[in-house]
């Protein structure tokens, strides 16, 4: 069981680090012509939509946004359930030789961004593929970076990072916890 320990970033915080992330995607894909955004279900799809809908106001161009279910492709599936609950992907729109902007609410092993591009190439070969994540924990245990971070968090191995966003929750907030 986990108890609540901070409150590391306020709604505020969380659309400046999303404002700025949008910006920096726009900038090193010399605009948003060819990206495409996917988020990594669950949180990682309110926050590629807000991502999508940043870009829009910078550049005045619509990206497209998807989502991706990425249960079937976890190395650790066996672990978490006998019957995994599967939930929908969609993508609507071709991958093939764009930026594709994966998004996630917290990176921490690696595994959930590792499986994510496992399922990613079900879908087609992207001409590139970059992460983007609101935070970074620490503690990976492969090699994958976010390219785009909106905070670095040191943590310890019994802290947990609570992403809070609607629809799944009534506030936006990144709150620390740890273990009773």
């Amino acid at each position: 069981m986990y108890r609540y320990k901070t409150t590391i970033m306020d709604e505020t915080a969380v659309k400046r680090a999303l404002k700025r992330i949008s910006h920096e995607i726009v900038e090193h894909n010399n605009g948003a012509d060819d990206i495409c955004i996917v988020g990594i279900r669950r949180r990682g799809l309110p926050l590629a939509r807000i991502i999508a809908e940043n870009i829009e106001s910078i550049e005045g161009t619509r990206v497209p946004v998807g989502e991706l279910d990425i249960t079937f492709y976890r190395d650790d599936l066996e672990k978490d359930s006998v019957n995994p609950i599967v939930h929908h992907t969609e993508l609507g729109f071709p991958i093939d030789d764009r930026a594709v902007v994966l998004v996630d609410d917290v990176l921490y092993t690696g595994r959930t961004a590792s499986a994510a591009l496992d399922a990613l190439k079900s879908f087609g070969r992207a001409g590139s593929v970059q992460l983007a994540v609101l935070v970074d924990r620490g503690h990976r245990e492969l090699p994958i970076r976010g390219d785009y971070v909106g905070k670095n968090v040191p943590t310890s191995r019994n802290e947990l990072i609570s992403v809070k966003i609607p629809p799944y929750e009534d506030e936006t907030c990144v709150e620390l916890h740890e273990t009773e």
